[in-house]
């Protein structure tokens, strides 16, 4: 497969990102160990047997470039628990609270076109009272012709009782 590169300092640091969450934390590491040199992993390069243990927090969106959307292709169960739905198979734009414009569309949209990892905390929104916000972050995936084709995105929430990791 022939891929573009991309430059190896566009990519961040471990200690650029702050991680409150060790799983969120733990999530991008293994994102960024399947970049080979410079060029951006695709999905064939994970393997979930390699992170059973990060699966419960795991989302894959699929991006469509025209029009621009994200359609939800698998949600962990840790993050599923945490919805009012399941989202799965849904594309952002048929959801109130993520369409454009919105934190997560913006997120989204802004690893799409610079092809590089974004983390965020967004003001946690569910069933849950004791959790304060949701850590997460989103990386780039390409395909065979290095188009970001999907993102892989780490969640965890955190608790208002609970210490940092």
């Amino acid at each position: 497969m022939i891929r573009n590169r991309t430059d190896t300092n566009s990519l961040p640091a471990n200690d650029r990102f702050e991680f409150t969450s060790n799983t969120v934390k733990r999530g991008y590491l293994y994102w960024q160990s399947k970049c080979q040199g410079a060029d951006l992993p695709s999905r064939d390069d994970l393997d979930p047997l390699e992170i059973p243990d990060l699966l419960p927090h795991v989302i894959l969106l699929d991006v469509r470039h025209e029009p621009r959307d994200f359609r939800y292709r698998l949600i962990g169960t840790g993050v599923t628990r945490h919805l009012e739905r399941d989202l799965t198979g849904s594309w952002m734009t048929e959801i109130d609270f993520q369409k454009p414009p919105s934190t997560i569309w913006d997120n989204c949209s802004d690893v799409v076109e610079t092809r590089r990892p974004k983390k965020s905390n967004i003001p946690y929104v569910g069933p849950f009272q004791e959790f304060l916000r949701a850590e997460d972050v989103i990386m780039p995936l390409t395909n065979a012709t290095d188009q970001v084709n999907m993102l892989l995105v780490f969640v965890d929430y955190i608790s208002k009782y609970d210490p940092p990791e």
